[in-house]
């Protein structure tokens, strides 16, 4: 494919992670991405996991802060994960990281291997330590564990042999004698002049790090050491490789250097840039990962991480050693055998594959470098330009003249929007004086509004169906050109047809079906004959976006190009979005007819350069292998804790009592892009009927959920192979309020009945006495019926507005005055029990008048409390999190989703904002 690029010539677009998004330490010592799919971050205080959306914190409990700091963090059979640190070494549980074996491994451990079956071998600063199935076995290079041999700053392990660097050098150990090996640095006479950092090896050659000199060499064959290639700075704080060529290393000062071995040299580089923007934050770099998808993520000093995004490579840029596509606004494209030209805003550019050489038309040679549109018709191309009329390209000659030099309007100052050609190979050309028709070079006919009924107006679209009638489109409606007489009608179309709109762009599918595609508005569907014509169906993902054009696939799918984003449409339901993710340079595509070639690749026009979706892109579609995760669960606004959700049968579940009923899943398919683009597909089993698509969020919440059971499915767009499932089992909400009140009715109903009875008897024997017969009128019938009518009444009435108003005000001052909300563990049994009501009260009150969920209700004056905290200037004595925590807030990463969510902003930047206003 001419198009594809080698890996380490595409353009890296990095994204930040920092205490905006919720990274509580900003110092990044180590990086590791397991096999699910998160990237651990080990900082100076604790651990943190990432998974391309949401962070979760594992703070590290130690007695002092310098114990803390993360040097390890290595993984084993069962997504299990350890880690080491400067206070011993430690495994991270569902919820916390807890210390392993601490009257062991008393010292900070720097360095963790494992091998194929899960032993760890642990380099810590007394020694090396193996652990297997829990039992720990100390191995030390010289009898004094405090010697500088003991004191192990990183491992290698290759088969049996582990290397090993300490502050006393490098050294080798067969695991099976245990009996290390050490090898003097023949580069100088002190072996402590080395502050060794890092190791790794390709072939027969170990690299090693060092804190003062660089990059060292140390052949394993002939065991001489060597300084390596210079890569600026001598402080090496990362170093590994992707065992063939490659070595990535991370210095603290001069940003990452990819080497190859095999050249010894830099092949690329990344630092900071302030001139442009791009690159990485800072060039002290402390960590450096490249993991298994081609993903650079880098750890920072103070900042933070910087990674770069994914793109699966679904779509590329054209790009060739001497000629690249990248941020050109591709308008219209021809794609020969072994030649491209690709008009542009800003000219007209020649590809001659062939030979290896590129050429640009523009002004003064055109007399505009607006090209509009293009068409290849019998060895030459057809070129039009807005305000500077139209050329012929010669494909053999390379050369570019005039169409028409003796016609000024509109071939030569005039505007050309289309040209096309019929089944007869006549020439039909668009501009902005009418129609011309032009047949071996000859004109043989030109329409205008005075000489047919062609509408007024420039000529947007000459388009030829499959039965031969060309349809016109204008500036100010449609007409049809009839090839049997030769002439324009208008008086053709039914009622209710798109003939008077403004129609950009037109085209035929397999099954005949007619697509026109407005200036503004919704996608025209219709049938040749036009019996049958309607609107693209609402609520569609194309609601809102203008279409640009469309070309059918080989499945007959439809991909259609809008002014914000490309979709894939089935022509029935399903539209499936594409995006920067899978490629694609930007959202915007512009009025440029796609081309298939003959190899059967389908070449897109965009804003930022000519795309191609490759023949085999469905190989290449789903090439992630991750599941999708639910990596958090929130219950009425409090996380589940990890004890919370267990697996059966492999699948996660979780059981709610009936009073838990708002439930919010967190999800991640790993693409590890801007968040903006992350695709989904999702259904609640029992509450969606069918498949719901979300985009630009990893998150969905469900509301008042009732009791039974439920089966909630995601998975990336279109990869129904990533799917995951959550099961949720709502209990049986048990109102014993409600049940008190029954009982009480139905004794208070037998004991009226009882009384009615006993009163009957007595009306009986009275007017048997009395000899009156009013059994009728006495036998208490009618009332009867108005206490069963009135307990049904009490049974099915709710509170009266004017109590929930005097329940909201009373609900307000205590809000106000007391502030319970600052409490963070506060419960609405706890603020019902303040205002003196029941529980059942307040949830009626939010629920049912005030139309709020109680947690948002709560987290407002939270809000409000932290910005009236900043207006006084708190911020400037205390940090963010404990402005936070002040407010009661117990959670940094929602109440910066909160905060955003209710405010558009970060509460850093609308702390910014205040700031500035107050310059």
């Amino acid at each position: 494919m001419m198009f594809c690029i080698p890996v380490y010539s595409q353009s890296y677009i990095f994204r930040g992670v920092s205490g905006t998004e919720g990274l509580s330490d900003l110092v990044i010592s180590t990086l590791y991405k397991d096999s699910c799919g998160y990237v651990w971050m080990g900082t100076a205080t604790s651990v943190e996991r990432f998974d391309g959306v949401h962070l979760k914190h594992y703070p590290i409990y130690a007695s002092s802060e310098r114990w803390k700091w993360v040097n390890a963090i290595i993984e084993t059979s069962g997504n299990q994960l350890w880690v080491g640190t400067d206070g011993g070494f430690w495994q991270i549980g569902q919820d916390r990281v807890d210390r392993i074996a601490p009257d062991v491994i008393r010292n900070g451990v720097r360095s963790i291997v494992k091998d194929d079956k899960d032993t760890l071998y642990i380099g810590s600063e007394t020694g090396l330590h193996i652990y297997k199935d829990g039992k720990i076995e100390t191995v030390l290079l010289e009898n004094n564990s405090f010697s500088s041999a003991n004191f192990i700053v990183g491992l290698h392990l290759e088969g049996e042999r582990l290397w090993l660097i300490t502050r006393n050098g490098l050294y080798s150990m067969n695991l099976k004698d245990r009996k290390p090996v050490h090898y003097a640095n023949n580069l100088t006479e002190k072996e402590a002049l080395f502050s060794y950092r890092n190791i790794t090896r390709i072939d027969s050659t170990l690299y090693l790090g060092t804190m003062e000199h660089g990059i060292l060499s140390f052949d394993i064959r002939t065991h001489e050491f060597r300084h390596y290639v210079d890569v600026g700075c001598n402080i090496i704080r990362s170093l590994s490789c992707d065992g063939k060529d490659v070595l990535y290393v991370g210095t603290d000062g001069n940003g990452v250097h990819f080497i190859s071995t095999k050249q010894n040299k830099i092949i690329r580089s990344f630092d900071y840039n302030p001139e442009n923007g791009k690159g990485l934050r800072s060039n002290s770099v402390y960590s450096l990962l490249v993991d298994r998808d081609g993903l650079i993520w880098v750890g920072l000093c103070q900042l933070g991480l910087d990674y770069t995004v994914y793109q699966s490579g679904l779509f590329s840029i054209y790009s060739t050693p001497y000629f690249t596509s990248k941020d050109i606004p591709v308008r219209t494209i021809f794609i020969g055998k072994e030649e491209k030209l690709i008009g542009s805003r800003n000219g007209l550019f020649y590809i001659d594959e062939r030979n290896g050489h590129a050429i640009k038309y523009s002004s003064p040679q055109l007399r505009s470098s607006i090209i509009s549109c293009s068409y290849a018709l019998q060895g030459k191309v057809y070129i039009g330009t807005y305000g500077g009329g139209m050329y012929v390209f010669d494909r053999e000659t390379k050369k570019i003249d005039d169409f028409e030099p003796g016609r000024p309007m509109p071939f030569v100052n005039g505007h050309i929007f289309c040209i096309t050609a019929d089944k007869d190979h006549n020439l039909w050309i668009g501009t902005s004086n009418g129609v011309y028709r032009y047949k071996d070079g000859k004109l043989s006919k030109h329409f205008s509004s005075d000489n047919s009924h062609l509408p007024e107006g420039n000529i947007y679209v000459i388009y030829f169906d499959s039965t031969l009638k060309g349809w016109i489109c204008t500036e100010n409606g449609i007409c049809i050109w009839d090839p049997l007489s030769d002439s324009m009608k208008t008086g053709v179309f039914p009622e209710g047809f798109v003939d008077k709109e403004k129609i950009c762009g037109m085209y035929e599918d397999s099954d005949h079906q007619l697509y026109f595609l407005p200036y503004k508005g919704d996608i025209f569907i219709s049938d040749v004959s036009m019996s049958r014509f309607r609107k693209m169906q609402a609520n569609t993902p194309l609601e809102g976006k203008d279409a640009m054009f469309m070309i059918e696939d080989k499945e007959g799918w439809l991909w259609i190009a809008t002014n914000n984003g490309l979709y894939r449409y089935d022509k029935k339901d399903t539209f499936i979005p594409y995006s920067f993710a899978d490629g694609i340079p930007g959202p915007v595509f512009l009025a440029c007819n796609p081309v298939i070639d003959e190899s059967g690749v389908i070449w897109f026009g965009n804003a930022r350069g000519l795309i191609g979706l490759s023949v085999d892109w469905k190989n290449e579609e789903n090439k992630l292998d991750y599941k999708t995760v639910i990596s958090a669960v929130h219950v009425n606004g409090q996380e589940v804790p990890g004890a919370g959700l267990t697996v059966k049968d492999g699948v996660r579940e979780l059981s709610l009592d009936a009073s838990q009923n708002n439930v919010t899943i967190y999800f991640s398919g790993f693409t590890f892009t801007d968040p903006a683009y992350m695709a989904y597909e999702y259904q609640m089993e029992g509450v969606d009927k069918d498949w719901r698509v979300l985009t630009g969020k990893s998150e969905v919440t469900y509301y008042d959920l009732s009791s039974g059971n439920y089966l909630f499915k995601v998975r990336r767009m279109g990869n129904p192979k990533s799917e995951t499932c959550l099961r949720i089992h709502m209990q049986i909400s048990v109102n014993w309020y409600g049940y008190g009140i029954t009982l009480a009715v139905i004794i208070l109903a037998a004991l009226s009945a009882y009384y009615l009875w006993k009163r009957k008897l007595h009306n009986k024997e009275t007017a048997r006495f009395l000899r009156v017969p009013e059994e009728l009128r006495l036998s208490g019938k009618g009332m009867e019926d108005a206490d069963l009518s009135m307990e049904e009444k009490y049974k099915t009435s709710n509170f009266s507005e004017e109590e929930c108003k005097r329940l909201t005000e009373k609900l307000k001052k205590v809000m106000r005055e007391e502030k319970p909300y600052t409490n963070p563990e506060l419960k609405i049994a706890d603020l019902a029990s303040i205002i003196g009501v029941p529980s059942y009260t307040l949830s009626y009150l939010f629920n049912q008048y005030l139309k709020r969920n109680y947690y948002d209700y709560i987290n407002d004056y939270r809000i409000a409390e932290f910005k009236s905290l900043v207006s006084k200037g708190e911020h400037t004595r205390y940090t963010l999190n404990a402005l936070m925590e002040l407010c009661g807030f117990s959670s940094r990463t929602s109440f910066f989703r909160y905060f955003k969510k209710v405010n558009g902003i970060t509460p850093s930047e609308y702390i910014k904002s205040l700031e500035d206003t107050q310059k």
